[in-house]
């Protein structure tokens, strides 16, 4: 398995010819999803979702259905290749066993209670031997072991204590921040210092990459 950070909310997942993209948006080079077998979207808000990086690929599409709507109005193109994923069901990417998914949590974190709250879709995704999940911009529990977490670290609507008590409560030995644009370096800092001071003692690792490394 191979699990590259790319800008902001972007993963890519690559393992035995299949190529999972996640959350490709505004702060994403369109390279991320260079010939990626399926690309999945947590919820609409642009810095996940951007259509112009849908359009880079010709992979199908999986996602909230409110994305899904927002798709079929901004970008019919990429509508046409869109499946919507309801929470909670699983399904599989790529030919043969490919890689299982399953759709955890419906509602993105509170930002504010005065402003919308819209859908959003964790994925779990099994990856040969190996299980790992982004929540998107939520901190929905995935209720079964997990051995890499891709987790939120700066958000309008996350303090470092939610990103660390979500980290020991899912419990994986290797964390990667992502959702990193919000803070500066030293905000990011902080944040290492007080995962490894809180976190480090339980044996789990946190760590950050740069736009393009490896995991």
């Amino acid at each position: 398995m191979r699990i590259t950070k790319f800008g902001h909310a972007c993963v890519r997942i690559e393992h035995e010819g299949e190529v999972l993209v996640l959350d490709p948006g505004v702060f994403t080079e369109p390279e991320a999803v260079d010939g990626a077998t399926a690309v999945l979207v947590t919820h609409l808000h642009p810095d996940h979702l951007h259509a112009d990086n849908l359009r880079a690929t010709d992979a199908p599409v999986f996602t909230v259905g409110q994305v899904a709507e927002q798709l079929a109005a901004d970008a019919p193109d990429v509508a046409e290749r869109t499946t919507t994923v309801p929470a909670g069901s699983a399904f599989t990417i790529g030919a043969g066993a490919g890689l299982p998914v399953r759709a955890v949590g419906e509602l993105h974190n509170v930002i504010h209670p005065e402003l919308p709250q819209p859908y959003n879709s964790g994925y779990l995704m099994t990856v040969g031997d190996q299980v790992v999940y982004h929540p998107g911009d939520a901190l929905a529990l995935p209720e079964v072991p997990v051995d890499v977490l891709l987790c939120p670290s700066s958000a309008p609507w996350l303090r470092s204590e939610m990103a660390i008590e979500f980290v020991r409560a899912v419990g994986a030995p290797r964390n990667l921040a992502i959702h990193d644009r919000v803070y500066s370096e030293a905000g990011h800092q902080f944040l290492a210092m007080q995962m490894e001071t809180l976190v480090g003692p339980r044996g789990q690792e946190w760590v950050r990459r740069a736009d393009g490394d490896d995991l």
